[in-house]
């Protein structure tokens, strides 16, 4: 919808200009630099910030476009890296539901307790949820209580493809994500990627997604891929090392998408 405004406002100022004016390059409609704030938040801890340089959360947020006051949904959250900035981007008008799975937990025991860290800060002053929410829950059940304006799913989509899940993971959280957006509603999508053709194997051997296979599973369930970045893009990544060998940690070459759910079905 916010793409669709701008666009209609361009074609509208166009209209008006005479022939002989060459028309003036649009501006972007959500910057880097918009999000300042959020990444220069005093709140996040030193690891977020060292993380920054690689993880380039001023373009994130802009790409993702992201606007105060949005719901949003961290799936899979992690240490909680974009769950503080999301808290900043949509401010205290918005929400951030940020969802840790039963699962990770389960494998990790530490994962509860970053979540509870993470969302800490954004409570009432009797330490109930205001700001951002936490959920905790089955993999494809996070519970989210009411319709997002976008989802982020960061360096995490392989996990789906994981031996160790119920055959048709991908499928069923997918149709749960594309279900539990509003209509227009974005996905945010960021993963290292896997050599050309190397299917679901990769997840497990080397933490990495085949890009055609992902692409495949959430157009088929109805999401439109409406933009493609390259601000993780890495030439030099072979796309055959596993992500957490010390030579390519961090520098991994990443696909990140933003897919629309459509306004009409």
């Amino acid at each position: 919808m916010r793409r669709l405004i701008a666009a209609a406002l361009a074609a509208t100022a166009l209209a008006g200009c005479s022939e002989a004016e060459a028309p003036v390059a649009e501006e972007p409609a959500y910057t880097a630099s918009q999000y300042g704030a959020a990444v220069r938040d005093i709140a996040r801890p030193a690891e977020d910030q060292a993380r920054d340089e690689n993880r380039k959360p001023g373009e994130l947020l802009a790409f993702a476009e992201i606007d105060r006051g949005d719901v949003v949904g961290d799936y899979i959250m992690g240490g909680g890296y974009m769950t503080r900035l999301l808290a900043m981007a949509v401010g205290t008008e918005g929400k951030v539901y940020a969802f840790q799975p039963e699962e990770f937990i389960a494998f990790r025991s530490e994962y509860a307790d970053e979540q509870d860290a993470a969302v800490a800060p954004y409570a009432d002053v009797n330490g109930d949820p205001v700001q951002v929410v936490p959920l905790r829950g089955p993999l494809a059940e996070p519970g989210f209580p009411e319709p997002l304006d976008t989802i982020f799913t960061v360096m995490n989509w392989h996990d789906l493809y994981l031996d160790a899940m119920p055959e048709g993971t991908p499928e069923t959280v997918t149709a749960m994500l594309y279900d539990s957006l509003k209509p227009g509603g974005s996905l945010i999508v960021v993963d290292h990627l896997a050599a050309e053709g190397a299917g679901a194997a990769a997840a497990n051997t080397v933490h990495r997604m085949d890009a055609d296979l992902a692409r495949s599973v959430l157009t088929g369930a109805g999401f439109v891929l409406e933009e493609e970045s390259d601000m993780y893009s890495r030439p030099d990544d072979p796309r055959d090392t596993n992500v957490f060998d010390p030579s390519i940690r961090g520098m991994t070459d990443q696909f990140a998408w933003r897919l629309r759910k459509p306004t009409e079905e």
